[in-house]
């Protein structure tokens, strides 16, 4: 394999939060007098910022709603996602392939740290990452290198020594923020000529493709 280090977002890329983030988007807004949203409306913000996500939604911009959705959401989602939150398919197999070939992983998402810790936990994984940074952990959220950054220091590697995988065009963004190694995985929502404009590695329709193209 090419590279050192292969550093994952988490919701699908690695993981499939759909039912708790559905419930806890259902939760927040109609507590704050809008209307339910479509399942597929609040799959398309998956990977945003919260609050950003919130606003596009109901273009509301007032910082005191922004952070009042994420209370609501969070106490709802939270829960939610602690107790059940399935895999994306291949996405044990890819970890366990990467650590016996001495391969380095982590994650870089927006998802609260302590969420993606319980998730990782209920599956056995929490022993084959060697880190897992959430949003709650960087002041500037993706596509800010920050997170990114912090990971390749607590690996000691450099950026060309890295490649970082995820499903949305803010990933791809965050790795050539980081001047690192990107490639796109479409277990989301985003397309793949979405990701023409940046400089992908591969593009891996599903998580067993990634590991094939990665010799594991």
């Amino acid at each position: 394999m090419d590279y050192k280090a292969v550093i994952f977002d988490f919701d699908y890329t690695l993981g499939d939060a759909t039912e708790a983030i559905l419930a806890g988007f259902t939760y927040g807004m109609t507590s704050m007098g809008y209307l339910a949203p479509e399942r597929e409306t609040v799959r398309q913000t998956v990977g945003m910022l919260l609050e950003d996500a919130y606003t596009k939604l109901t273009g509301d911009t007032d910082p005191e709603h922004r952070d009042q959705f994420r209370t609501l959401f969070s106490s709802v989602a939270r829960p939610m996602q602690a107790a059940n939150t399935p895999l994306c398919t291949g996405a044990s197999e890819l970890l366990h392939g990467l650590r016996n070939v001495g391969a380095a992983t982590g994650i870089v998402s927006t998802k609260h740290t302590t969420t993606l810790n319980t998730i990782l936990a209920q599956h056995r994984l929490n022993g084959l990452l060697s880190f897992v940074i959430g949003g709650d952990m960087v002041k500037s959220p993706k596509p800010d290198p920050e997170g990114l950054r912090t990971g390749i220091r607590l690996l000691g590697l450099t950026p060309n020594q890295i490649l970082y995988c995820g499903d949305t065009v803010i990933d791809a963004e965050t790795a050539r923020n980081a001047s690192v190694n990107f490639c796109a995985v479409l277990n989301g929502t985003t397309p793949a000529e979405a990701f023409s404009p940046y400089s992908c590695r591969h593009i891996a329709p599903n998580l067993p493709d990634l590991q094939r193209w990665l010799n594991l």
